[in-house]
């Protein structure tokens, strides 16, 4: 703050006269019936000069603004009022005019405050006339200052009251202020603190609801206009049949008042006052509710609960908020345009937001844990109890109660969780955190096992459709049919139950349970709690690996980004920068990563999840068969992922990553999970992929990398010995003998005998202590070798 020059003699002329008419002068202006009162008596010169003049500047609420990654699309704003400070040079000479013309015409004349007005205000209230109040602009300032630099209620109340005494604390801070702020300081102060109504506070809210442009753009009329509603911004509220002739006569006062000062000349003040005034203003979106149309929404309510879960904006979740709505921030989120209008327009595509079944797309880069889309077939805003336009609940028991469902307005976080929503059963999906706990604890991605049509596991559960024996979990593949022999690139390219159960077994479902948690799954519903609080627990949690826990969108797109990220999982995050309204950088949001598991094992797990989505394996073969196989034809760059599918596809999932980007969709019922309706990959596949391609197109084509070394992906190798033609006990001894476990297989066509070993699979060489099939002939004859006779050569070995 600058002091600017002043003279003794004026100073003291100032404070004699302000201390001798403080008690008496402004109580008669303001309350002509107290004016001799006891408080007015009191208030001679001494008692004002020991009044405090040091007034504490604080800030007034200011709004703070939302924007996409790219630092520029505006998402949303917060505030408590719509308020953002702009310097004076950025307001038009014609406001700062007007105001004075309304308010103070001595402004640049008085050093705070006007003794020539408060002795007209004086004789003018004693004459029984309108009142008047004589308060200068900076005395105005004052006031507002007060006001917002409160820290109770009862403050609030002393500084606005109308009271002698707050007026002489006025004029006392007002003769300080003068001597610290220049004119044009003071004035730039009042102009962004100042009320205009309608839900704006300050010039530049004012000249965005009245007029949708800046203040350095407003004209004599607007001026004028905005400047007449300072005094009573209800009163003169031109949008209400009351208010809006009282703001014509205003206006057109202010007008006269500027052309008596000599601000505008005569034809500047005829063409002001012929302007016609709007009925209309155009109050500004405030929250998340306000972007539903541009279909953000969901994101920004992501972001909203991120920013009230940050300790370091408050101790209190309303202090946070808060924080928020009244620190004038400038907040860049990881919400990629690009990423989000792809995922929107993919869903629109395919399902109705009428549609009671949801939808929903979650995408995520990998490495920071940025967020980059969030999106579904609904519109992110409150049903109108009034007007209602949700359908009744799908789920029975809230039907019967006539309570209406989520779609298709909703403000539940369906992606991301939270309150009522605890996650979706996502199925097979899952099974990568079993692939991970495998590698990490010494199995290779070439470890096989024989996967039957039905396993009977070695976890008890209580009886039911999945049990057999009387207690144990017994889970079968889809389609009833046996696996086979079946390592982790085929199993999991084929999503193979009757695989990853045992495998789980024999790993340990705790150590299974455990990555998922290092992965990012939030365990929040009882059951899933209590299944993974104790290693106990989880060590019976059987089904885990099938998927029965539930998740969301984010949390797994965000699971298989860590693979992406070479093992490191990176906490969420819907931020890239913030800035506060002093442009200093707020060290909150960054990317916060640890690492989940080794490079290696990442390396080796992504590798196998090539395979589900028609990609290759470059360290394995993935075999044929593949759930999601077209997705790598339409994206067209190195992908990853893995499909999922719940017990009578009441939940369909897919999930595809490529190096800078990973999407989850869930197609789910969010009111009523225990559904009849089939869930179609049909629909969530193709918006998945279509998604991840919009997103990739044009990008270069980043290869995945190799793990260092080849023993996580093949293992200790060893030949596995011929047995071609023996007879099938023989040939399980030959291969037991090498160290392996042997077992027959099925029946193949081969030259050999019928009944005999055809060959093995795996052929050739497999894992040291591996698992060996032996394969049997169907034959084609009966013409068995002679003894010594060389067999023909067979089909298979």
């Amino acid at each position: 703050m600058r002091r600017r020059d002043h003279n003794i003699f004026a100073n003291a002329t100032s404070l004699l006269i302000c201390g001798l008419l403080a008690g008496v002068v402004v109580a008669a202006a303001a309350f002509p019936a107290v004016a001799m009162s006891g408080l007015a008596a009191k208030a001679g010169g001494e008692t004002f000069a020991s009044l405090p003049s040091e007034l504490k500047q604080a800030s007034a609420p200011q709004i703070s603004r939302v924007f996409a990654s790219d630092n520029k699309t505006l998402i949303s704003a917060f505030y408590d009022e719509f308020r953002s400070e702009v310097r004076l040079k950025d307001i038009s000479v014609n406001m700062q005019n007007a105001i004075i013309a309304a308010e103070d015409h001595e402004f640049y004349k008085h050093n705070g405050v006007d003794i020539k007005g408060v002795a007209r205000a004086f004789v003018n209230n004693k004459s029984g006339k309108s009142q008047q109040g004589a308060s200068t602009l900076t005395m105005q300032f004052v006031r507002m200052s007060l006001a917002y630099s409160a820290t109770s209620p009862q403050e609030v109340v002393d500084a606005t009251k109308d009271t002698p005494k707050r007026k002489i604390n006025e004029m006392k801070y007002a003769l300080q202020i003068e001597k610290e702020l220049t004119k044009q300081k003071i004035l730039e102060g009042y102009l962004n603190k100042a009320p205009f109504g309608n839900g704006s506070y300050g010039i530049f809210a004012a000249s965005q609801v009245y007029f949708s442009k800046k203040p350095k753009d407003l004209t004599v009329a607007e001026s004028a206009l905005l400047a007449s509603m300072v005094k009573a911004p209800t009163a003169f509220n031109p949008t209400t049949a009351s208010g809006y002739p009282q703001a014509l006569d205003r206006r057109n006062y202010v007008i006269k008042q500027m052309l008596d000062l000599g601000f505008v000349t005569a034809a500047d003040a005829k063409k002001a006052t012929a302007t016609k005034i709007s009925r209309t203003v155009k109050r500004p979106g405030n929250g998340c509710v306000s972007v539903a149309k541009n279909h953000w929404g969901f994101f920004c309510d992501y972001f909203y609960r991120w920013w009230l879960s940050q300790d370091a904006f408050g101790a209190t979740t309303y202090d946070r908020e808060r924080r928020l709505k009244s620190g004038g921030y400038r907040i860049q989120t990881s919400m990629d345009i690009k990423a989000q209008q792809a995922a929107r327009d993919n869903i629109s595509e395919r399902i109705s937001q009428n549609n009671k079944n949801a939808l929903l797309l979650a995408a995520i880069q990998p490495g920071t844990g940025k967020v980059r889309a969030l999106a579904a077939n609904r519109r992110f805003k409150l049903d109108d109890p009034s007007d209602p336009k949700n359908k009744i609940s799908s789920d029975p028991a809230k039907a019967r109660k006539k309570i209406r469902g989520t779609y298709p307005n909703t403000t539940n976080p369906l992606l991301t969780g939270g309150g009522d929503i605890t996650g979706y059963q996502a199925g097979s999906v899952f099974k990568m955190f079993t692939l991970v706990a495998a590698l990490e604890n010494g199995y290779p991605l070439a470890y096989s096992i024989n996967a039957p049509a039905k396993y009977v596991s070695k976890y008890r559960i209580a009886p039911g459709r999945s049990t057999c024996n009387g207690i144990y979990y017994c889970p079968s593949n889809s389609g009833g049919k046996a696996g086979g022999v079946t390592n982790m690139w085929t199993g999991f390219s084929r999503s193979i139950n009757t695989f990853f159960v045992p495998l789980q077994e024999r790993v340990g479902a705790e150590k299974v349970v455990d990555v998922a948690q290092r992965f990012g799954v939030k365990f929040r519903t009882k059951t899933d709690i209590d299944l993974g609080s104790t290693k106990d627990a989880a060590h019976q949690w059987g089904a885990f690996t099938l998927g029965v826990s539930s998740s969301t969108p984010l949390e797994m797109a965000n699971a298989y980004a860590t693979l992406a990220g070479d093992g490191m999982h990176c906490e969420p995050t819907p931020v890239q920068q913030i800035v506060s309204q002093n442009n200093e950088k707020i060290d909150i949001g960054k990317p916060h990563c640890t690492r989940a598991t080794s490079p290696d094992v990442a390396r080796a797990a992504l590798d196998a999840a090539r395979c589900p989505v028609g990609d290759n394996a470059q360290l394995g073969s993935c075999g044929g068969s593949r759930t999601a196989g077209r997705a790598r034809g339409i994206i067209g760059h190195p992908i990853f992922g893995k499909s999922g599918t719940t017990d009578a596809d009441k939940t369909a999932s897919l999930i595809i990553g490529s190096s800078s980007l990973t999407v989850a969709g869930y197609l789910v019922n969010p009111d009523y999970q225990n559904h009849k309706d089939r869930m179609s990959h049909d629909i969530v596949n193709p918006a998945v992929w279509d998604t991840l391609d919009d997103y990739l197109r044009g990008k270069p084509k980043v290869q995945f990398k190799k793990p260092g070394s080849s023993k996580i992906s093949i293992g200790e190798q060893r030949s596995i010995p011929g047995v071609t033609c023996a007879t099938i006990a023989g040939a399980i001894s030959r291969v037991e003998s090498a160290g392996f476990t042997a077992s027959v297989g099925q029946e193949v066509e081969s030259d050999c005998p019928k009944g005999t070993a055809a060959g093995t699979n795996p052929d050739g060489r497999t894992i040291k202590n591996g698992y060996v099939s032996i394969e049997v002939s169907k034959g084609k004859g009966d013409d068995k070798p002679a003894p010594g006779e060389k067999p023909k050569p067979p089909g298979r070995r």
